[in-house]
């Protein structure tokens, strides 16, 4: 690893980050809390921190792919610690250990939160915290690449590294130009966005907080009761659709609004895949809500909002609620966990295992059994008329035999630490896939503040693994990746002469 390289990317994403501390500061001044030397020192501070690193270590034009895994995660684990800062300081009595879960949930947009009173933070650190939900939507280190193309021949290795999903698909030929498209994107519908909320009702605070997390499919919202707080069917709605945007492969989006192609949405197979999976569960869940009592007879159109709301909200991995999920009916219960695995469609904002990958999961399943029955056959999996090849499916598997490993690890330590057996598998759910509330003690009422600190760690880790798609992470802890990189020396290499005689 060059070690000089990436010291020196770490340190102009800390100063970018510091620049971005600023934001809440206009806000805490409007709302006179008191919070605007915090930000202000903490923005000095993270600036100071990564202009060192910028002068100390010399740029490096020759960083190759497993510099790029190095850069990403310590990236952002430095980056979620320097976004802490707002959180510990701003007299609320938060350990940093919660001020670290709090930062990184917003940074990986997951949304677990361990506070217990939300509305008692100052109202520029609630700012902060959806907008570190907004920066960590479309990635840190994409956004880096989009207005500062400081990075060199390394922007490649860092977008490949970072950006979410199995494939990442290039607009333009250039790094930073694609970056820039998905950020404009981005951009476009979070401005749409907090136009309608305030058309309903909403001032440009509460407009912006919660553009941001529902773009960024984070689910933070500066009220308690999250988006039931205003008890509109039209907030509802509006919020609704935008997650259900989110949710979608960003590069449909550039073909729709920019390129002007519509029909780009159906042609994709995730996509109806993505809408066909909302709107069964959307169903089933309305259906075993009356059945089951959830809903009065008489409270069907609640029921159908309701429903719709937080299937696309877990689906999303947003997380946002209208409703307190943890007390409908068991099959609900159970369907809307199935949903937070499967989460939105490569290229998104949204965590979870994919769409695109649980697609080619069952296709390749089916090719099995095929092969069973006709061994000689040889069989060709596609997506949307594409042969997918096969180092893709190898990847595919390798990465579900990963997640179960990691899922199953997690579960155990978290378990270990004295949570009950529901709350500690959800809540690694709620973290892995990037999605917020779990069930039981971690439900959508509840929080994750009572957990042992340990338990907050894993979580954490939970959180960044999910967010870079665990390979980004695991990669730095196997031995190959720290060994020096030189061509291997075979055996019968040792016998032979340089000029190709036996010693």
């Amino acid at each position: 690893m060059r070690i000089a390289g990436v010291c020196n990317i770490f340190g102009k994403l800390l100063i970018a980050l510091s620049l971005c501390l600023l934001l809440p500061v206009p806000f805490s001044l409007y709302f006179a809390d008191g919070m605007e030397r915090i930000f202000l020192l903490c923005a000095a501070g993270g600036a100071v921190v990564g202009g060192l690193f910028v002068a100390l270590f010399p740029p490096d034009d020759n960083l190759g792919f497993r510099d790029g895994y190095a850069v990403v995660t310590l990236s952002w684990c430095g980056l979620a610690l320097l976004g802490a800062l707002p959180f510990y300081f701003c007299g609320q009595g938060l350990s940093l250990i919660d001020s670290w879960f709090e930062s990184m949930s917003g940074f990986t947009t997951t949304g677990s939160t361990i506070l217990t009173q939300i509305e008692a933070l100052p109202p520029s650190v609630l700012f902060w915290r959806a907008t570190t939900q907004w920066l960590g939507g479309m990635g840190i280190i994409v956004l880096t690449l989009a207005i500062l193309p400081l990075l060199g021949y390394s922007g490649t290795q860092l977008f490949q590294a970072e950006m979410p999903g199995p494939t990442k698909d290039r607009l333009a030929p250039r790094i930073q130009d694609t970056a820039r498209l998905l950020w404009s994107v981005y951009l476009l519908l979070t401005a749409v966005e907090t136009g309608l909320l305030m058309a309903g009702g909403l001032d440009l605070y509460d407009a912006l907080c919660h553009a941001f997390a529902t773009m960024a499919t984070g689910g933070f919202s500066p009220h308690s009761a999250s988006i039931a707080y205003f008890d509109s069917a039209y907030i509802d709605g509006v919020v609704t659709l935008f997650m259900f945007l989110a949710g979608v492969n960003f590069t449909l989006h550039h073909q729709a609004i920019v390129r002007r192609r519509p029909a780009a949405y159906l042609k994709s197979e995730e996509f109806r895949l993505y809408l066909g999976l909302i709107v069964l569960a959307c169903a089933v869940i309305v259906a075993a809500n009356q059945v089951y009592g959830s809903y009065s007879a008489g409270a069907l159109g609640r029921n159908i909002r309701d429903s719709l709301f937080q299937v696309v909200s877990i689906m999303t991995t947003t997380g946002f609620g209208t409703a307190d999920f943890d007390q409908w009916a068991p099959v609900c219960r159970v369907l809307l966990v199935i949903l937070m695995f499967v989460g939105g469609c490569a290229g998104s904002t949204g965590g979870g295992i994919k769409v695109v990958r649980i697609l080619l999961f069952f296709k390749y399943a089916r090719l099995q059994l095929q092969n069973l029955v006709h061994p000689l056959s040889i069989g060709t999996i596609k997506v949307d008329g594409i042969r997918v090849p096969r180092e893709v499916k190898v990847a595919i598997i390798g990465f579900l035999a990963l997640y179960l490993a990691v899922f199953v690890t997690a579960c155990l330590l978290v378990a270990a630490t004295g949570a009950d057996v529901l709350t500690a598998t959800t809540a690694v759910v709620a973290t892995l896939n990037n999605i917020g509330p779990g069930l039981a003690l971690v439900g959508p009422t509840q929080h994750f503040g009572h957990l042992h600190p340990f338990a907050k760690l894993v979580l954490s880790l939970c959180m960044l693994a999910g967010r870079l798609e665990l390979y980004t992470v695991f990669v730095l802890l196997t031995p190959a990746y720290w060994r020096m990189s030189r061509p291997p020396r075979w055996r019968w290499q040792k016998r032979i002469g340089p000029q190709g005689h036996r010693r």
